[in-house]
C-alpha cells in the first residue's frame, strides 16, 4: 500500500485546490444532481476568488492529500465566525473531505478525518460537527462509525435546489 502524505494549502495553490475540490464534487454529486444546479453550484462555490478568500481567512484551513504528488484529496476546516452555522467558539466545524473516487476506499478520508480530529485536539475545542446531505449514505456512515451522532439539520442550496443536511457532531471533550 502506498503511502499518503497531508500537507497544508497555501493562497499559491488555489489552483489545485479549485480543481480538486471542482473534481471531488462533481464525482460525487452530479448522478443526484441537474446539470444546471450543478454547474452553478460549480461556478459560484467553487470559483478561485471564492477559494482565495477562503484561503486567506485564518479561521478555516485546508489541507491536501498526496500521494506520489499527485493531490487526491483535500480537507477544509472552519473555526470561530467562518463556521457556517452559528457554533461556540470551541468547535470546529469539519465543511469539506472529499477524496477522488479513484482513491475511495483506501483510508484517505479517514486519513484527512484524522488530521481534522488532531487538529481540533490542539485547539481544545468541545466537539466537531459538520453537515452531510441526507441522500449521502456513505457520508452519514462513514461519520456515524466515527461516533457522530445526528443533532439537527439545516438547508444547503446547490444551485437552485434547496437540500437537507443534516448535521452531525462528536464530543471531544
Amino acid at each position: 500500500m502506498k503511502s499518503f502524505t497531508i500537507q497544508a494549502v497555501r493562497t499559491a495553490d488555489v489552483l489545485k485546490l479549485q480543481s480538486i475540490a471542482r473534481q471531488t464534487f462533481t464525482e460525487t454529486f452530479s448522478s443526484q444532481n441537474t446539470e444546471e444546479n450543478m454547474n452553478m453550484y460549480l461556478t459560484e462555490a467553487l470559483s478561485v476568488e471564492k477559494l482565495t478568500l477562503e484561503l486567506e481567512d485564518s479561521n478555516s484551513l485546508f489541507y491536501f492529500a498526496i500521494e506520489d504528488n499527485t493531490i487526491v484529496g483535500y480537507l477544509k476546516l472552519n473555526t470561530a465566525s467562518s463556521q457556517t452555522e452559528k457554533q461556540p467558539e470551541e468547535a470546529l466545524e469539519i465543511e469539506r473531505i472529499y477524496v477522488l473516487k479513484a482513491f475511495q476506499g483506501r483510508q484517505i478520508g479517514q486519513l484527512l478525518y484524522e488530521k481534522a480530529l488532531a487538529i481540533a485536539n490542539e485547539l481544545e475545542v468541545r466537539y466537531v460537527w459538520l453537515g452531510v446531505w441526507e441522500r449521502n449514505e456513505r457520508a452519514i456512515q462513514f461519520y456515524t462509525k466515527n461516533d457522530f451522532v445526528e443533532f439537527g439539520q439545516h438547508i444547503f442550496t446547490l444551485g437552485e435546489d434547496e437540500q437537507v443536511d443534516k448535521l452531525m457532531k462528536k464530543n471531544i471533550l
